[in-house]
């Protein structure tokens, strides 16, 4: 039976591109994978014919030989390459590497380097997070702050290098420096990281006695941090190259402060808003008044309670919030009051509510508004 033409088997026309054929070869190649198709028995077939033309169209010298002589070139040995059929399973594994990293490159931590270009040696140091409680009064006013954080430094020894004396680390004899081994599994080339130098690509020979070839120790660092006002829970503040450092000379990563801002006894926050419940007495609600509050800044403010007032009602002291957190001004602070009963009531008081109540019909317009609709509902279900 006559051979296909390598491009047909390939889905390509003749004067395709070398990437043009290395993407039909992976089309080819995940279409017709035995895996995928364990229900057609030609498909192994036809996926060793595709592996077999790429092979070939994939070397600019084979595939200058077989557009000049056709399948003929490597029938009499011609070129050296694959045999008919594609049965070497060496030369799948080298058709199908080319294509791996594409394939797979992402997933092996390669990014699509991973064949030819060594791995990165010095590997960059971790962020970091330390979660930071702050008052209300200090989010308000902003503050500097030093803290403690228990972190990797830079060996002092080796300089991070990680050698002994200065000495350098050499290429990994396992991996040749690529920081990864590839291992033949069937039809698949899997790739791990280096066990010999878990993918650093190089070794030491004489590791610093301090920092055992880590190029690190662990320390705990004082830092000067600046909060800045306006700050609210949830606000990251970040420090760039305070983090951990990186392993054998490598950049330092970077230190995220989390800020948690405490509850406070007095004020409760909406974003730049700020709300203070204040109990007035019955006869302050009822005449009327002037209450002194207290505002975030340590200062006071008299507020006016006009006559009348009944729990619930607020009133807005402008420009008495939290600032904004980059400029733009201040948010209000809302007053609610809270109309209290009195409690604990001796004998004349009772005595003198009670005259009260019965003087004060006509003077509650919320309570007879209310009753008159009960008595209208209750008139209603019984018709």
């Amino acid at each position: 039976m006559a051979k296909r033409d390598y491009y047909e088997t390939l889905g390509v026309s003749k004067g395709a591109s070398a990437d043009e054929i290395k993407k039909g070869y992976r089309t080819k190649a995940k279409e017709l994978h035995p895996d995928r198709n364990a229900d057609n028995p030609e498909a192994e077939a036809q996926f060793k014919e595709a592996n077999e033309a790429y092979e070939v169209l994939k070397d600019a010298e084979k595939k200058a030989a077989y557009d000049r002589y056709g399948h003929a070139a490597f029938d009499g040995g011609m070129g050296g390459g694959p045999r008919p059929g594609g049965g070497q399973q060496g030369d799948f594994a080298s058709a199908f590497s080319d294509v791996f990293d594409d394939l797979f490159g992402d997933f092996m931590g390669g990014g699509g380097g991973g064949r030819g270009g060594a791995r990165q040696r010095a590997a960059r140091g971790s962020d970091l997070r330390y979660n930071l409680r702050v008052s209300l009064e200090d989010a308000f006013a902003g503050l500097q702050k030093t803290i403690s954080v228990p972190t990797s430094v830079t060996c002092d020894s080796c300089s991070g290098t990680g050698a002994e004396g200065g000495a350098e680390p050499v290429n990994c004899p396992t991996c040749s420096g690529m920081g990864k081994v590839r291992a033949q599994q069937g039809f698949f080339t899997v790739e791990r990281t280096c066990p010999t130098c878990n993918g650093l690509g190089q070794i030491i020979s004489n590791p610093c006695k301090v920092c055992s070839g880590a190029g690190r120790t662990q320390k705990e660092r004082s830092l000067s941090v600046n909060i800045p006002a306006g700050v609210e829970t949830g606000t990251r503040i970040r420090l760039a190259g305070e983090g951990e450092a990186g392993m054998r000379g490598g950049p330092t990563g970077d230190l995220y402060i989390f800020i948690e801002v405490e509850e406070h006894t007095l004020f409760q926050r909406e974003s730049q808003h700020l709300f203070c419940r204040v109990p007035v007495s019955m006869s302050d609600a009822a005449l009327g008044g002037d209450i002194e509050v207290p505002t975030i800044d340590g200062g006071r403010s008299r507020v006016k309670i006009p006559e009348g007032s009944q729990s619930g009602r607020q009133m807005r002291l402008r420009n008495k919030g939290m600032p904004a957190l980059r400029g733009g001004g201040s948010g209000d602070m809302f007053i609610e009051l809270a109309v209290e009963t009195p409690v604990n009531l001796t004998s004349r008081q009772k005595e003198i509510l009670r005259e009260f109540d019965k003087l004060s019909e006509d003077n509650n317009p919320e309570s007879s508004s209310f009753f008159s609709s009960v008595k209208n509902f209750w008139d209603s279900m019984k018709s």
